[in-house]
């Protein structure tokens, strides 16, 4: 029998400040996360239980009535349905376009910095001023819209109040607004691409199309899902561009309404903020399995060159 005493080395200077400046620089996210993101979602787990009180005083413990209610109220689940169309139609356009766009952006044109600006322009203006004037372009009576349409001799569309084509109209503005954003995130992945496979590919006789769909796609892939994610958790939160274009009273209120404007309403609107509490508690449940499912997915088509 050997006896074997094994001692725990202790970390040198070195490691230590290594550790410490390491923690140093990642304790503000961590802080920013924990204060505006862990704290809030368990407040809001926690009202979601509760019948709230007026001024938030009287809260009484209800237990799951609030999702039972939940559950059962048809417009929590037209509000899902819209959000989730919202959120399929936005996707798909917005980063087909996007990829178009930066791929054209990434070669050698006139101008090309002063087309890299405009396209990222909707990206630093405010929400609630690029609606105001989408609702002045979407405007029936006076709008520019409606104007191209009766000089096309096409009559005029109520963009707005027009249940059949209101959420058309936010999906408009949710992709125009979006494409700035997707289009410097791919910029940057293209340049990563090495020029060779493309050297290579000219010299196997591949043709533009050929290129972009067998080298530019794939390589691109890392880029693409981190946008997909992204954008697809921004879009499940759509709010602005509702609350701004469409009033409680509009005949497209129930063809537009997402989960988020539903929240709003019934927290501040009519009070209810332990029904909103479990609103948003279902909408941070579909955005988590949606992505786990990508997440999962992503080893199919995502290529880690």
């Amino acid at each position: 029998m050997f006896n074997y005493s094994i001692s725990k080395r202790k970390p040198t200077k070195r490691q230590v400040n290594e550790w410490f400046w390491g923690w140093f620089f990642i304790a503000p996210t961590i802080v920013g996360l924990i204060i505006l993101n862990l704290i809030p979602i368990i407040q809001t787990m926690y009202l979601s239980f509760f019948r709230t009180g007026a001024f938030g005083r009287g809260n009484v413990f209800i237990g799951f009535d609030n999702y039972v209610r939940l559950f059962n109220d048809a417009q929590v689940w037209r509000a899902t349905a819209n959000t989730l169309l919202y959120t399929g139609l936005v996707i798909p356009i917005s980063i087909s376009i996007s990829l178009v766009i930066a791929v054209l952006l990434n070669e050698k044109i006139f101008a090309r910095t002063t087309y890299r600006t405009i396209y990222f322009i909707p990206m630093i203006a405010a929400p609630a001023a690029v609606t105001m004037v989408w609702k002045w372009l979407y405007n029936r009576e006076f709008g520019l819209l409606n104007y191209l349409m009766d000089w096309l001799g096409l009559g005029r569309v109520d963009w707005i109040n027009n249940p059949n084509v209101a959420l058309i109209s936010i999906v408009i503005i949710g992709i125009w607004s979006i494409i700035g954003y997707n289009v410097v995130l791919m910029l940057a992945g293209l340049q990563e691409i090495p020029k060779d496979y493309y050297e290579a590919s000219v010299i196997d006789g591949a043709g533009p199309v050929s290129k972009f769909f067998h080298i530019t796609i794939p390589l691109l892939s890392p880029t693409l899902f981190f946008i997909t994610v992204t954008t697809i958790i921004q879009s499940m939160q759509v709010f602005d561009f509702i609350y701004m274009m469409i009033d409680v009273a509009s005949p497209a209120y129930d063809n537009t309404v997402s989960l988020v404007y539903l929240f709003y309403n019934n927290s501040f609107k009519y009070g209810e903020r332990g029904y909103g509490s479990a609103i948003v508690m279902l909408l941070l449940a579909i955005i988590m399995i949606i992505t786990v499912l990508q997440m999962k997915a992503q080893k199919k088509w995502v290529n880690y060159r």
